[in-house]
């Protein structure tokens, strides 16, 4: 399975891209969250991939951060959703805009993305709802963000990988003060979950 590709970016016309790596070019679908972060053909880029193999097919598709990848694979756990409206929905909102509209149950907004009906709408939020703050919950945005120099951001990923879910880590978050740096509000979090338990 591929799971990255590092390459120089040969080809881009929505929503194909090719990247070549070591002269063999390789075919990407992406949404338009991942076209708008492209660099000039000819440059170097990388992309996180969801390599899909069916009965007469196989195909690619590039993300410019890892939880687009995820979201992507996540919304196709929902009954009726294929890769084609997964990309609707990356190319037509956000994660974070997404993962809020699922949290909100607003099927109104969810049927505005293309190829998303009133009743799909509804699927996903019952489907989703309970996983929409992993979407975004902070961390995971945190994360595809980049991390330099943002304490709040490091203290969301040591608390993450301490196991904490997103909906806890929200909150634990909200113990630190402007200054602080990443150990302090990890200490404080931590304090504030033994006393509230």
């Amino acid at each position: 399975m591929i799971g990255r590709l590092k390459g120089t970016l040969a080809h881009k016309q929505p929503p194909w891209l090719m990247i070549d790596v070591g002269g063999v070019g390789y075919e990407l679908e992406a949404p338009m969250s991942t076209f708008y972060d492209l660099p000039e053909v000819g440059r170097e880029v990388t992309l996180f991939v969801h390599h899909a193999v069916k009965e007469d097919s196989v195909a690619l598709y590039g993300f410019m951060r890892e939880i687009e990848r995820r979201l992507f694979r996540d919304v196709q756990k929902v009954t009726g959703i294929g890769a084609k409206i997964a990309l609707a929905i990356l190319s037509g909102a956000s994660v974070d805009e997404f993962a809020r509209l699922v949290q909100t149950g607003d099927v109104t907004a969810l049927t505005r993305i293309p190829g998303i009906g009133k009743k799909t709408a509804e699927r996903i939020v019952v489907e989703l709802r309970d996983r929409a703050a992993d979407f975004t919950g902070g961390v995971a945005a945190l994360v595809g963000k980049g991390v330099a120099n943002d304490p709040v951001a490091e203290a969301g990923i040591a608390l993450q990988q301490l196991g904490y879910k997103p909906a806890e880590i929200g909150r634990m978050l909200k113990e630190g003060a402007p200054g602080d740096s990443a150990e302090d509000i990890i200490r404080k979090a931590l304090k504030s979950m033994l006393r509230n338990g």
